[in-house]
């Protein structure tokens, strides 16, 4: 049995560590999604500015172009690490099934055992009550 406890606890270990990991990557998507709507503010904000929103004007501001390179790579980044997000869901998903098989072993042995204690314990009462009547 302790060989089943040391891998009992060794999945529940990698199912914490994959909730750790899909815990990293929301934390990071929702981070780049407020990077990038930070971002839109600041563009939005030039824009007003400057009064020009067309992208193709020639004097459209150098600061609103680069921002907007940096929110389109965040926003590609957060794609990116929602393909991840998807991965580590699944990854998850079967350490937990894992671990609940490995439980359900042990939950069965331990209920055996139980069994046949309770077994050898009504044995061992019917052996008294034997002698008792024995006498």
């Amino acid at each position: 049995m302790k060989t089943r406890d040391s891998l009992i606890r060794l999945k529940r270990f990698q199912v914490d560590d994959k909730r750790r990991q899909l815990a990293q990557i929301e934390t990071m998507i929702a981070e780049f999604n407020r990077m990038a709507d930070e971002l839109d503010d600041q563009i939005r904000s030039e824009q007003e500015r400057v009064g020009i929103a067309d992208v193709t004007h020639f004097a459209y501001p150098t600061f609103a172009k680069a921002a907007a390179s940096r929110r389109d790579n965040l926003q590609n980044s957060a794609r990116e690490l929602d393909e991840q997000l998807e991965r580590a869901r699944s990854e998850l998903t079967e350490a937990i099934e894992e671990l609940k098989k490995f439980e359900q072993l042990e939950e069965r042995d331990q209920q055996r055992e139980r069994t046949a204690q309770d077994m050898a314990e009504q044995d061992e009462l019917d052996e008294i009550a034997g002698r008792i009547r024995a006498r």
